[in-house]
């Protein structure tokens, strides 16, 4: 069967799986669900959804605050028209003119509400990658990024995500990376040089990683963010980079730099790679492709994308927030789980389950050797945005939550 032919095959049976958390006929998503562009819309479906819901109706007997005319739905950034593109721009860059909220004993570099969402990453990358807390506090901090954008810029929209695949030949040619005035900025301009070494943090341990480069390497010059300013960092995880003042967290500022290019893209974020995470049977062997085999060039599509981003601040694990990027990247990586969990059909266990394997511990890696992570554990958002626990954010149709993605 080819590779198309199953995705929209697991689309469906992901629609009707989600509609299983709402309490109402999905019209909605039954008309809004594509694939490719193209519209789902089918008797099968229809009859698949409806069966989910009443069934979902019964065995809860709750009515959610997540009702289907409440949903709202992140896009691919691509698939905006170039209004919604510009108004997600405009909001970006209103977020980096307003006013950190972290105080400067804290981060003396942090000097936007934008620079306050770096910093929380900053402080807490050792603990929340390759942890049980990894998914659940990325879904907190886009979301709460998202909202910032809403409640503070004024944005109507959501947040878009980048489909990996569907650019993967050539990043910096999509509608993201093109550098026209509706894009996220160009790639940087291209400098000969070589590709990226991954340096695992000292208090871990493993080998270097060389990577593939890209072709850009320099300074962006095109589009929105061409004058953007970098504040913070960088903290390290590659090799020949030097850590900025105060490990990162005092005031350095710079141009922004890009590195992208279909070598890492095409590599670790293609369309098997999506296929082969969806059809995962368990959240352990899920976050293994998602984030790879530590100390192992397969480093999967979370690193594999982030580097594929590369430069300064994108190509470094900690300050890779200040890059506009991080955050559709994020959007896809939120996706791919939330489609994930749909695919339990109608099993309640993926919206519980944190696992067992070595990326379920509160450590990087389980290094050193810790205790699984929790639902009650906290989500700390340090200045960026209120703090919750992991059992609230596991489903992105309840508690706070009512999105989903198309």
């Amino acid at each position: 069967m080819k590779v198309a032919a199953v995705l929209v095959s697991a689309f469906v049976a992901t629609a009707a799986a989600a509609a299983a958390h709402l309490p109402s006929a999905p019209q909605e998503v039954i008309q809004r669900a594509t694939v490719d562009n193209g519209l789902v819309e089918s008797d099968q479906l229809k009859k698949l959804i409806e069966e989910a819901k009443a069934q979902a109706i019964e065995q809860r007997g709750v009515t959610p605050a997540c009702t289907v005319s409440k949903l709202s739905f992140r896009r691919e950034y691509g698939s905006l028209s170039t209004k919604e593109r510009l108004d997600y721009v405009n909001a970006v860059k209103c977020l980096q003119k307003k006013p950190a909220r972290t105080p400067a004993s804290v981060a003396p570099g942090a000097k936007s509400r934008f620079d306050d969402f770096i910093v929380t990453h900053i402080q807490q990358t050792l603990s929340i990658h390759f942890s049980g807390i990894f998914q659940p506090w990325h879904r907190w901090f886009t979301y709460q990024y998202e909202k910032a954008l809403r409640d503070e810029c004024g944005y109507k929209g959501y947040q878009p995500y980048w489909d990996w695949p569907k650019y993967a030949s050539a990043p910096q040619d999509s509608p993201i990376f093109n550098g026209d005035p509706y894009s996220l900025g160009g790639n940087g301009q291209y400098i000969p040089h070589e590709g990226p070494v991954i340096v695992p943090p000292p208090e871990i341990g493993g080998g270097n990683i060389p990577l593939p480069a890209g072709v850009g390497g320099g300074f962006v010059t095109t589009g929105p963010f061409a004058n953007m300013t970098v504040n913070l960092g960088p903290v390290g995880g590659t090799a020949d980079t030097a850590p900025g003042p105060l490990g990162g967290l005092g005031y350095n500022p710079r141009g922004l730099k890009r590195d992208l290019g279909g070598a890492m893209n095409t590599r670790y974020a293609n369309y098997t790679t999506v296929l082969t995470l969806l059809t995962q049977p368990t959240i352990d062997k899920f976050r293994h492709v998602s984030e790879g085999v530590p100390y192992t060039v397969e480093i999967g599509p979370h690193g594999g994308i982030h580097y594929t981003i590369g430069g300064d601040p994108g190509g470094d694990l900690f300050t890779s927030p200040g890059d506009p990027a991080f955050w559709v990247h994020h959007g896809q990586m939120d996706r791919m789980w939330t489609l994930w969990q749909a695919l339990g059909l109608g099993s309640s266990t993926r919206y519980t389950d944190l696992g067992s394997g070595n990326f379920a511990h509160i450590t990087w890696a389980n290094q050193p050797a810790s205790r699984l992570a929790k639902l009650t554990d906290v989500i700390d958002m340090g200045y960026a945005a209120p703090s919750t626990t992991i059992g609230h954010v596991m489903s992105t149709t309840e508690g706070e939550f009512c999105y989903f993605y198309l």
